[in-house]
């Protein structure tokens, strides 16, 4: 089984479509920020189309909520600067967000695509990435000696990219739409020996978590072999997850313990849990100073390591709180948290509307995009990062985009390509 990569003929705006879609989905734990360059050139490519009105910026109900929450969320951080007089302060942060800002033209960019194509470069990208990303962490983790980070740079970053395609896989398997020949399991099987080497305890809790939505979204489509297969396959993951690291799993929750303990016993902050708490105190606190319109993006860094100097005697630093919603209310108050939440709340609605009513495997297939990178996001976002990192900020576009065109979109034309066709049902 192979990419349906548009070599060796003359490559349309439909074939460039077909080789952007498979770059965002195999390169994000392969290569880390090179899916941000992809994304963002798309982004700029998709504006620069409409601009020159080769393509139509008609864009269905579900994609414009979606759209809204997304600028909310934008606009709420350009209001905390103007309040807090901190442009210069916080240029780095806002003009990140224009990977948030791209979303609807992206999004028309792969409207073009047959859904089923598109379904299908998503489903093999993603096996290609989940054995990609396990091919840099074995090396990582049994060489090197560290937490595999495969080549995102961060364990966390990457454990969460890759469990997003071991979920792709898991789902091409289940709907059945990369056909049977397609080593979706094994690639699975691959990727999560890459989470669990990368140590990252939320996504060992997220994984398992995010299968079990995708199970209940199938369940319908279950037959006896299929059943059996699974039951199989999920023996064969049991038996390499503890090959490869049941010494892991103890040590990683053993030093969880460890750090509870040195911290409610001694006050020892220094430690990653103690820390992820004397994070959340100073984000609660800070919060508390400007709860409306935060302290802007650019006062973070200041906080913390001033909190850590004067309320628990460390000389730390970090970029974020460790919490996602945290860090939201602190950079743009609570106008920032509330857009931040509506993402999350309109792409579940989005999906849930999806599933309620009778849809097609590559509509599922959309549905079950968007609840699993969802799940993952707000599991891993608790004790981790939400947004605010280049490769999770262009990833999680890169599934909403995808997946609310496969779930509800419709097929759109450009002027160069003729007239579009006739609307989707809804």
């Amino acid at each position: 089984m192979r990419l349906p990569l548009p070599i060796g003929r003359r490559v349309t705006r439909s074939g460039i479509n077909t080789i952007f879609t498979a770059y965002c989905f195999l390169l994000p734990p392969i290569l880390g920020s090179a899916v941000s360059v992809a994304y963002n050139s798309g982004g700029v490519w998709a504006v620069a189309e409409v601009a020159a009105s080769r393509r139509r910026f008609h864009l269905p109900r579900p994609v414009i909520l979606q759209t809204v929450a997304l600028y909310a969320y934008c606009a709420s951080y350009f209001l905390s600067s103007a309040v807090n007089a901190s442009f210069e302060a916080d240029a780095s942060k806002l003009l990140s967000l224009a990977t948030f800002l791209f979303f609807p033209f992206t999004y028309m960019t792969w409207s073009i695509s047959e859904k089923s194509r598109l379904a299908e470069i998503v489903i093999l990208a993603s096996m290609g990435a989940c054995f990609g990303g396990a091919m840099l962490a074995v090396p990582q983790y049994y060489w090197l000696g560290i937490r595999a980070e495969g080549g995102a740079g961060n364990a966390i970053v990457f454990a969460t990219v890759i469990c997003l395609a071991v979920m792709m896989c898991l789902a091409g398997r289940l709907s059945g739409l990369a056909g049977r020949k397609a080593p979706l399991m094994p690639a699975a099987i691959a990727g999560m020996v890459a989470i669990l080497l990368s140590g990252t305890r939320v996504i060992w809790f997220a994984a398992p978590l995010a299968a079990g939505l995708l199970l209940l979204i199938y369940r319908k489509s279950f037959s006896s072999v299929l059943a059996l297969r699974l039951l199989f396959a999920a023996a064969i993951v049991l038996a390499v997850l503890w090959i490869f690291g049941s010494h892991l799993v103890m040590a990683r929750i053993e030093a969880a313990i460890n750090d509870i303990a040195r911290m409610t016993a001694a006050g020892n902050y220094d430690t990653p849990v103690g820390l992820r708490i004397a994070l959340w105190e100073i984000g609660l606190e800070a919060f508390r100073q400007s709860p409306v319109f935060g302290h802007g993006a650019g006062a973070t860094q200041a906080l913390i390591r001033n909190g850590m100097h004067d309320d628990f005697g460390l000389d730390r630093g970090f970029s974020h709180f460790h919490n996602g919603f945290l860090t939201a209310l602190v950079e743009g108050g609570l106008l920032c948290m509330a857009s931040l939440a509506s993402i999350f709340a309109v792409a579940t609605v989005n999906a849930v509307k999806t599933l309620l009513r009778r849809s097609g495997a590559v509509e599922r297939l959309g549905a079950a995009m968007i609840v699993v990178v969802v799940v993952t996001y707000l599991t891993a976002g608790l004790t981790g990062i939400l947004v605010g990192h280049d490769i999770l900020d262009s990833v999680l576009m890169i599934f909403l985009a995808v997946g609310t065109y496969l779930a509800c979109g419709r097929k759109a034309g450009s002027t160069a390509d003729g007239p579009a066709p006739e609307a989707e049902p809804q």
